[in-house]
């Protein structure tokens, strides 16, 4: 930028003064010459005439490089409450809180930027943070873990989906296709995007189809848990959620994954404390995406109860498609079998024999039955000293000592389809247990 940009401008508002994205323009020119009172003029012009978040934090950025920090907080706390959450704008925001000395707000507002703008890491501010906390170091900002633990790449697709094929082909038609075909999709006015609840026993995969819907597209896979999010002070939890889905929200395309969403989206009418509302509020909030763009942000909740799930995480907008994850059938279960014996020494076990033998067991129930089979070949081998192979006989005494974990939610789920299921959402459990009511 030159004077010679700086008089055309200039010149150009002479004949157009209330041009204000100009005049932002002379005013950013300014700022980038350090022309620091000309800019600060041109900025308060256009921040007298309307809300632009932009000469805000041009004023901000005009007190914090004169040392006015105080005044630069002000702003940007006025900024910040009024406007989505610029990562930029939140790492300035850190930098004068920590010149201010307040040095948690100062970690808690860089950990959110990194958290929305991975490539803001600043290693100096990084390194100032941290040797002006208290307590120990790793508590505080390392957006390596960060990314590490939220944004994934998972290896796996479909084709390492043992069955399900019903929930593949409702999820490609929900998530796959409208990602790989979306001119197809705008052609008919619906966005890429939206809400798909999947609900089963235990054990059942509900993790793994989700994580494999995000291989399968190429996608980014944000795995959430309740201690992620769930927070004992009040608000805290909110902030945990609304953070997660702008990570979600920057990284588009992106498979955000949210597992027991039954205790974040539980029923308001048993609730007696407002904060449990308050979590709920803001979870619909952020599935109705009205103040955010939810476009490429594909949201799998998983649930063992979705009685227990609040009805208006039902409505069409929200979760919309509700998948129910059955245990695997007998070609699954021969599958899973065969993957989780990979690598131990066995002595060509019939897994077709093994597979129909355990029906209702779920992929976790078949990984206690090989522990079984394997805790009793040790057993003998601490006798003799000779490991032995596992062998079909094996299997199938260990498939006799374990009751399938699937049985117990079964005898819920029944009644819930028998006697609460007046919209139907549960026929697939009835289908399941061949019931016809």
């Amino acid at each position: 930028m030159n004077e010679q940009t700086i008089t055309g401008l200039r010149a150009a508002l002479v004949h157009s003064p209330s041009n204000l994205p100009l005049r932002l323009l002379l005013a950013d020119s300014l700022l980038a010459l350090n022309r620091l009172a000309e800019a600060e003029e041109e900025y308060s012009q256009v921040a007298g005439q309307s809300a632009d978040p932009q000469a805000s934090v041009g004023l901000a950025t005009i007190f914090f490089r004169r040392g006015n920090f105080s005044a630069c907080n002000v702003i940007l706390e006025e900024t910040l409450a009024r406007h989505e959450p610029d990562p930029a704008v939140l790492v300035l925001y850190a930098r004068a809180l920590l010149r201010e000395g307040d040095t948690a707000r100062a970690v808690e507002n860089y950990r959110r930027a990194v958290l929305l703008d991975p490539g803001l890491e600043d290693t100096e501010l990084d390194g100032e943070l941290r040797s002006r906390a208290e307590g120990p170091q790793e508590n505080l900002v390392d957006p390596a873990d960060t990314d590490t633990r939220f944004l994934q790449r998972p290896g796996v697709t479909f084709a390492d989906v043992g069955g399900m094929d019903a929930i593949k082909r409702e999820i490609e038609l929900k998530i796959v296709n409208p990602l790989l075909h979306p001119e197809l999709y705008a052609a008919y006015g619906k966005k890429v995007g939206g809400g798909i609840l999947l609900y089963g026993p235990p054990g059942c995969g509900k993790t793994f189809i989700a994580r494999a819907t995000a291989g399968q597209v190429r996608a980014r896979f944000i795995n959430v848990t309740l201690n992620d999010i769930l927070d004992m002070w009040i608000g805290n939890s909110e902030k945990n959620l609304h953070d997660i889905f702008e990570l979600a929200r920057a990284n588009a395309p992106c498979v955000l994954f949210i597992d027991e969403i039954d205790a974040l989206g539980a029923s308001r009418r048993d609730m007696r404390q407002s904060s449990g509302r308050g979590l709920i509020n803001q979870f619909l909030q952020e599935l109705d995406g009205i103040d955010h763009d939810n476009e490429g942000v594909l949201i799998v909740g998983a649930t063992n109860a979705p009685w227990n799930l609040d009805a208006a995480f039902r409505r069409p907008g929200r979760f919309d498609r509700i998948l129910f994850v059955p245990p695997p059938d007998t070609v699954s279960r021969r599958s899973i079998l065969s993957l989780k014996l990979a690598g131990k020494p066995v002595a060509a076990p019939d897994l077709d024999k093994v597979a129909r033998r355990t029906e209702h067991f779920s992929g976790a129930d078949l990984d206690a039955l090989i522990d079984i089979a394997v805790e009793e070949k040790l057993e003998a081998a601490f006798a003799d000293g000779i490991p032995r192979p596992l062998d079909t006989e094996d299997l199938l005494r260990a498939a006799k000592k374990h009751r399938p974990s699937t049985q117990e939610w079964f005898a819920t789920a029944r009644n819930f389809a028998l006697y609460a299921n007046d919209a139907g959402l549960y026929d697939d459990i009835l289908a399941y247990l061949k019931i016809n009511k």
